[in-house]
């Protein structure tokens, strides 16, 4: 069901909009973080470390269709806000093609690269072989996550969020009920948590498309609307600055991984255990963010530039009360909920963990601020300012790795992150608030 976002209270539109992505992005980090449970308790620390050491560079790449194929969608908003229907229906077709072609792409030169991006990073030879074997089921699945995130993109332009959640909903069921059947019962190691997620995303990709079929206006990738190339240069040109904004801030990422994998395995362990959590409890930033960039696109096609700060001014709200439970739960119970991947006799690694999630949740208001600027830039068509967002990350997160961590150890490697997003934040806020201005003075004009 489609939603028009230029009416009606932000706050309650912008949060009913995101709850349904925030339990989707919820149920991605809930069997994320069974997968990881699961290869630790039962394959070893090891084991668990080498799944852990691709995860900087999946950010990358994935992070990138993500990215990529969001972009997609504002254009699909913007149409939709402004109740051009038949440019609405070009742009989305226009994203079917794009995304075969960088599926195809990016699937080749990423699987003959397996190996050789490993080395790059200094993975450590005890947990090499877990780790290619991880990464190369997940390169090889990259079009089942783009295809995916394609769709949920188009749908949730729409302003329909609940479509793709529940698509996730079954995904995840069928992606946990195959990690046990896969790493358990068939004993497939590592690769069996890859294939599991990979066959769940095609799942929810089958689900979408159903969706898609049975919309009111024409969505279906067999469309009739004819594309041109001014339309397929629309949609490129919002969808690669988003996907490289990703990429660059996973090249910071991958700095500081490859910075820490030379600690040696105790804080590769560590790192991989503190990160999956900290990813479940940041997604809640990254759907208030999505939320805002369909809300701001929807409101940009319609002209009505007031009610863009008025969102913005919700999100923040909501993202500072997010901050302060976050906080609460992880100061105090960080190091209880690392025993769920880590063994209670590794006490070392469960120090490190605790110390890395402790530091990281005192930041995430920068984290949260950063997420509402950067995708409210976006929704407005922004993307390539956004992706300088993504340069200052990079370059805070390199002058960590190059420099502190040497110097402190995993401490540096704590600061990393935070850092990164102080960076973001001194760049987003004051050009999103300059836009902005110029919306307004343009709509005065007018």
């Amino acid at each position: 069901m489609t939603k028009d976002m230029t009416v009606g209270r932000p706050f309650p539109l912008i949060l009913n909009f995101a709850m349904p992505m925030l339990l989707g992005n919820l149920l991605i980090q809930a069997y994320s973080l069974i997968d990881a449970a699961i290869v630790g308790q039962t394959l070893g620390m090891n084991a668990l470390a080498g799944v852990g050491a691709s995860s900087s560079v999946l950010f990358l790449i994935l992070g990138f269709c993500g990215g990529l194929t969001g972009g997609f969608g504002i254009p699909v908003a913007q149409a939709y806000g402004a109740k051009d229907y038949v440019r609405l229906q070009r742009y989305v077709r226009a994203s079917y093609l794009w995304g075969i072609i960088f599926s195809v792409v990016l699937t080749l030169v990423c699987s003959f690269l397996c190996d050789d991006i490993l080395r790059w990073m200094q993975t450590p030879e005890d947990i090499f072989h877990e780790a290619y074997i991880y990464l190369l089921i997940t390169f090889i699945a990259i079009p089942c996550n783009l295809v995916y995130n394609l769709f949920a993109s188009i749908i949730r332009a729409l302003g329909d969020s609940k479509t793709p959640f529940y698509a996730l909903l079954i995904g995840s069921a069928v992606n946990i009920g195959l990690d046990f059947l896969f790493i358990l019962v068939f004993g497939m190691g590592v690769g069996g948590a890859a294939l599991a997620t990979a066959i769940a995303q095609l799942v929810s990709i089958f689900l979408c498309l159903w969706h898609l079929k049975k919309t009111p206006l024409p969505m279906s990738p067999n469309g009739k609307e004819p594309v041109t190339l001014h339309d397929a240069w629309v949609v490129l040109c919002m969808g690669v600055p988003m996907g490289l904004q990703f990429s660059i801030t996973a090249i910071g990422s991958i700095m500081l991984q490859s910075a820490n994998n030379t600690l040696g395995t105790e804080c590769a362990t560590a790192f991989t255990a503190a990160m999956r959590i900290k990813m479940f409890f940041i997604c809640a930033y990254e759907n208030i963010g999505i939320a805002l960039a369909t809300y701001c696109g929807q409101n940009l096609g319609a002209k009505k530039y007031d009610r863009i700060r008025a969102g913005l001014k919700d999100g923040l709200l909501m993202m500072l009360v997010y901050s302060i439970f976050t906080f609460l739960i992880l100061w105090f119970f960080a190091r209880d909920i690392s025993t769920l991947f880590i063994y209670k006799e590794e006490t070392q690694i469960l120090a490190y963990s605790e110390q890395f999630l402790r530091l990281s949740c005192c930041c995430y208001v920068f984290l949260g601020t950063l997420c509402v600027f950067r995708y409210s830039l976006q929704g407005v068509g922004k993307t390539k300012l956004s992706m300088f967002s993504g340069v200052s990350e990079l370059v805070a997160r390199a002058l960590v790795s190059l420099f502190l961590v040497p110097a402190i150890g995993f401490l540096g490697v704590c600061i990393g992150d935070p850092a990164a997003w102080v960076a973001a934040d001194c760049f987003l806020v004051p050009t999103f608030l300059v836009v902005l201005k110029r919306l307004n003075l343009s709509a005065e004009k007018a």
